[in-house]
């Protein structure tokens, strides 16, 4: 891996959808480098500091949310000189997003009061009634030609299904849930998943004309969903509990077919591999200088600890992990799967559960089984796949990259002086990472990741065998 040199930021970063650009906050400032070389290409000033940035999706537009004024502001790469400025007065601005066409933003009111959808192409803009969310509750459809906006509104949650063309309201369809917590449409755009809040377990898959096709309940009497993910395929809705178990549904019956466990002892037999973070002094083969015993007595005193390192060190089970017990008389336990990620592949998922800060589970849903178990030695800070390959990088607030592929795990050094890696995000076309320190970042050009021999080998027998097959319908 290649590394640049650190830049200043003071706020949010993120890589534009074409992978061309790299947007950075900094104060009132911000600066649009070229993602490849760093150099800046365009620099924009707001009127207060930047609290958020997003991209519009074929990467023209970008907005910045000023949420101390409250105001919104929108600029284009193309045409500099071109601006946008919205301001909700004294209905106020808490969040803002694109709609998929790029030429439409957003923004829901404090408190919640309403949602209003403002054109760029003319002064028009359309309100929703009472949003159940400020950041969540706003799902698309991939193919950008309808949304539905969580609302509520007589003590009952409802579901609104728009028109991303006209902004129309096309259906509106009560849900049976408590207090909802946000919604999602599936990848192939057929179903919409709802789920409760963590006080009650409850996950409703409902048609886009407002059928209810399946009600999950894994248990009662006890905090509920924690966090919910498709797969990219579409077949599979991951969803991870505040009981530690992650379960996963198919998209054909809806059924729970696998359940995984986070336990904090783990036996074999087991299929995964263990990597555990530990430090390494690096010891320095000196037998082949002639020193002086001076020399060596004084350096010695000046430099009493030797350089230390990290690596992964493979672990023999049985096996027990870090755990915290969760403190029963505070609101929001850390316990749970907080964390979960598919691959881009749909071929694993990582967890993380939040009363094990340290573990992170990579499991294989090919096998249904557990593949590794990656122990640090700090808390894991974020963790994200490699949009383009079973690739998964993490950090933990130190010096170092954490990576694990289905060929291992490794451990990179940051070669700058006092960086510690806070966040960090992926470029879409996978060959770059954006790391964060708390008032600095750094790029990382990562290379691409060469296919194990020996999937290539099942890969090629699998071929020759549906060759042979073939081969013999057209004998017959």
């Amino acid at each position: 891996m290649e590394f640049t040199e650190s830049y200043k930021q003071t706020g949010p970063c993120c890589f534009s959808p074409n992978s061309r650009y790299l947007a950075v906050a900094v104060d009132y400032r911000l600066v649009i480098r070229d993602s490849f070389s760093l150099k800046v290409v365009q620099l924009f000033s707001c009127l207060d500091k930047i609290s958020y940035i997003e991209w519009a999706r074929d990467s023209e537009y970008i907005l910045c949310g000023l949420y101390k004024r409250p105001m919104i502001q929108a600029w284009s790469l193309s045409q500099p000189e071109w601006t946008c400025k919205i301001d909700e007065g004294q209905a106020g601005i808490a969040y803002a997003r694109w709609s998929p066409d790029s030429r439409h933003i957003l923004t829901t009111s404090d408190f919640q009061l309403r949602l209003t959808v403002w054109s760029l192409l003319n002064t028009a803009c359309v309100h929703v009634q009472w949003p159940k969310h400020a950041s969540k509750g706003v799902s698309f459809t991939k193919d950008g030609k309808f949304a539905v906006i969580c609302t509520r509104r007589d003590c009952k949650d409802y579901i609104s299904l728009l028109s991303c063309h006209t902004w129309e309201i096309m259906d509106d369809f009560p849900v049976d849930t408590l207090d909802l917590a946000d919604v999602e449409w599936s990848p192939d755009d057929s179903a919409i998943v709802v789920w409760d809040s963590f006080l009650e377990y409850k996950v409703l898959v409902y048609s886009p004309d407002g059928r209810c096709l399946f009600k999950f309940q894994a248990y009662e009497s006890g905090l509920g969903v924690k966090s919910i993910v498709w797969s990219p395929c579409g077949q599979f809705l991951a969803v991870g509990s505040y009981d530690q178990m992650l379960r996963v549904l198919n998209h054909l019956t809806w059924k729970n077919f696998a359940e995984f466990i986070h336990l904090s002892t783990v036996r074999g037999p087991c299929a995964a591999t263990v990597f555990k973070e530990i430090d390494e002094v690096l010891q320095l083969d000196m037998s082949g200088l002639r020193l002086s015993d001076d020399f060596i007595r004084g350096n010695s005193d000046n430099h009493p600890e030797a350089p230390v390192t990290v690596r992964y060190k493979i672990m023999e089970l049985p096996i027990s992990l870090p755990s915290l017990k969760p403190l029963v008389d505070k609101p929001n336990p850390k316990q749970g799967v907080g964390l979960l990620s598919w691959s881009s592949d749909s071929q694993y998922l990582f967890t993380r559960n939040d009363s094990m800060p340290t573990v992170l589970w990579i499991w294989d849903m090919r096998r249904l089984e557990l593949a590794a178990i990656l122990v640090q030695k700090e808390a894991i800070r974020a963790a994200a796949w490699d949009p383009t390959c079973p690739r998964v990088i993490l950090c933990t607030g130190s010096s170092h990259l954490y990576m694990w592929t289905p060929t291992g795990a490794y451990c990179v050094s940051i070669p700058l002086p006092q960086f510690t890696i806070t966040d960090l995000k992926w470029n879409l076309d996978g060959s770059c990472v954006l790391l964060k320190d708390k008032d600095s970042f750094c790029c990382a050009a990562v290379p691409p990741l060469v296919p194990d021999s020996g999937e290539e080998e099942e890969d090629d027998e699998d071929e020759d065998e549906d060759d042979y097959d073939d081969d013999s319908s057209d004998i017959d």
